[in-house]
């Protein structure tokens, strides 16, 4: 059961992403931008071949295309697309026979999304509001389900992963980069909308996080950890303190 105020923490959240958007270059727990996505594992040229404005608004937590293995013609959705790098790069990997579409909840973050894709001539991806528990798709609609550090902004992850499992197709993918933990977090972090915002509070610990993905019907075949950290001196002790960690996944529907 979370004990965090879901009203506040929608409003933390969707702050957080409107600022994220639209000041690129502030300052927040986590790191962004071009320099974090390379080290994280995206290859230069990658990175070259999407709009320039979506990647220094990155603020992912892993690479999630080394296990996705996204080929041409695939259909693809990102779920919490943010300001849209992810999605532009699976729109770039599956080329003009295939298709991507980004879903968000923050206003702001799909304005610019769209004005990015509009500008980079992306026709074959697209962008929906919407809420990861509940996708605005249809069943089987996709081949491969990406999501880059959104999973724990949400209080109802099992909710999350059944419908990544129901808008997949059969052998569909679910590739994930998220933060998880080693030992479970004090209730005072738990109950900060802050901190849930900043990817920490609403950590599931990893063998949770694993469960949850394997009862919506997932065969998990791999996962890695990442070179991440956070920036901010609170929220660095809380990960010191906890073994929060970032980690990219691959799970199959059967």
């Amino acid at each position: 059961m979370t004990t965090v105020d879901l009203e506040a923490l929608e409003t933390k959240v969707k702050r957080m992403y409107r600022l994220v958007a639209e000041q690129p270059h502030g300052v927040y727990h986590f790191e962004m931008g071009r320099s974090l996505a390379e080290r994280l594992g995206y290859a230069p040229d990658l990175l070259d071949a999407v709009p320039s404005g979506a990647v220094e608004s990155f603020a992912g937590v892993g690479y999630v295309f080394g296990l996705a293995q996204l080929v041409a013609g695939e259909r693809v959705v990102d779920l919490g697309s943010g300001s849209g790098m992810d999605a532009c790069c699976a729109a770039h990997l599956v080329g003009p026979t295939g298709s991507v579409v980004g879903v968000d909840f923050t206003p702001q973050q799909l304005d610019r999304a769209r004005r990015l894709a509009e500008a980079g001539g992306l026709d074959n991806l697209e962008f929906r509001e919407g809420r990861i528990e509940q996708i605005p798709a249809v069943d089987d609609a996709f081949d491969c389900v990406i999501s880059n550090g959104v999973v724990n902004l949400s209080p109802d992850k099992d909710r999350v992963f059944a419908e990544a499992f129901r808008v997949l197709c059969s052998g569909g993918r679910l590739a994930i980069a998220d933060i998880v933990t080693e030992r479970q977090l004090a209730d005072s972090i738990v109950a900060d909308a802050e901190l849930w915002a900043a990817c920490i509070g609403g950590a599931a610990q990893e063998d949770t996080y694993l469960h949850a993905i394997e009862a919506a019907g997932f065969v998990v075949t791999a996962m890695w950890h990442n070179p991440y950290e956070f920036v901010s001196e609170r929220a660095r002790d809380a990960s010191l303190r906890y073994g929060v960690k970032s980690v990219t996944l691959l799970a199959v529907r059967p």
